[in-house]
């Protein structure tokens, strides 16, 4: 049996605008007391979205965390209390200009549950339509890239984003 650790106290430390950190101080069976680092974060919305000739709407971002430009399904942080769903067609939308009329969850995880509390939700669209005036002047490019071709760049290790390459993964069967 795994004993839960008891937790004695919790400072957070940094509050900011996308995380929080806390530590906590855990009573660990027959091993005293612990420290346990926490980021914060209210969840990630994340859409493999398709179209109807078996493309895969995809964005090319600058992520700081990496100092590069990664190829990514797009996607967006959600809010406090904030319905999955509703985030992923608001997030798709802004970021590529796209419409779908299906959003259907394919997949929910914890990326990193070490020491984040963050939850992904990743959502398969169809049918879309694209509204150019709907889209948010962002610094991404938008590419429209064969599934199979996307398919392969991941299991070629082309892809280096996690929710990416799963959401690709996960959809492959569900597309047809």
């Amino acid at each position: 049996m795994i004993d839960k650790e008891n937790t004695v106290s919790s400072d957070l430390i940094y509050t900011g605008k996308t995380v929080s950190l806390r530590v906590d101080t855990v009573e660990v069976p027959n091993k005293g007391y612990q420290k346990r680092e926490i980021v914060e974060h209210n969840g990630f919305v994340a859409v493999v979205a398709i179209t109807e000739d078996n493309k895969i709407i995809l964005v090319n971002q600058y992520r700081k965390s990496i100092e590069d430009v990664v190829l990514e399904i797009p996607g967006g942080k959600l809010e406090l209390n904030e319905n999955p769903r509703e985030c992923a067609i608001r997030e798709f939308r802004k970021k590529t200009g796209y419409d779908a009329e299906s959003f259907k969850l394919i997949y929910k995880f914890y990326p990193s549950v070490g020491f984040s509390n963050q939850k992904v939700f990743i959502y398969l669209a169809k049918k879309l339509e694209k509204h150019e005036d709907k889209k948010e002047e962002q610094q991404l490019v938008i590419e429209e890239i064969d599934f199979d071709e996307v398919y392969k760049m991941v299991l070629n290790n082309e892809i280096v984003d996690a929710k990416t390459s799963l959401g690709v993964l996960l959809s492959k069967d569900m597309i047809n």
